[in-house]
């Protein structure tokens, strides 16, 4: 019977590789000379150093272009708030989104049992398994989710026949 997952996985390498190259050109530029402007990564969570609010922004968006010219969505980040750490600096945590959560693994499974297509979604662990007893209902369900699932990059893989 084919079948295939629908997973929620960011490609870490290119994150770690959008990561240093964020380092390096925070290192180079002018405007965060003699700062505490930092980043780094450490188990699928990145941290964001700097002297204020703004210089946490800048560096962010500085991320953010490193990781989208590396084809990484950024939906896969879950930015948490700024947090004061001593003296005048702040950091941010922003962690990278790996897995279907399970309410949305409820809400995939619900759209697909209320599309009346001839396929069944069942819950494994952090992705979602589709089968049906047709290719063509099973593109016809991919098709469904990348229209009504645009909050989360889902990606498809594991594709069997």
């Amino acid at each position: 019977m084919p079948s295939f997952d629908a997973v929620c996985e960011a490609d870490l390498s290119e994150v770690r590789n959008a990561v240093d190259n964020t380092a390096k050109e925070i290192g180079t530029r002018f405007d965060f000379k003699g700062t505490s402007a930092a980043i780094e990564l450490k188990d699928k969570e990145i941290t964001l150093f700097g002297d204020a609010d703004f210089q946490l922004t800048q560096v962010e968006d500085v991320l953010r272009a490193k990781l989208t010219k590396r084809n990484v969505d950024v939906r896969f980040l879950d930015i948490g708030k700024v947090e004061k750490i001593g003296g005048d600096k702040v950091k941010q945590v922003i962690k990278v989104r790996n897995g279907i959560e399970s309410d949305l693994a409820k809400k995939i499974q619900r759209l697909i049992k209320d599309s009346k297509m001839k396929v069944q979604a069942s819950i494994q662990g952090d992705a979602v398994r589709i089968t049906g007893a047709k290719r063509d209902d099973l593109q016809g369900a991919i098709a469904l989710l990348k229209k009504d699932v645009t909050d989360v990059p889902l990606s498809f893989n594991n594709f069997r026949d």
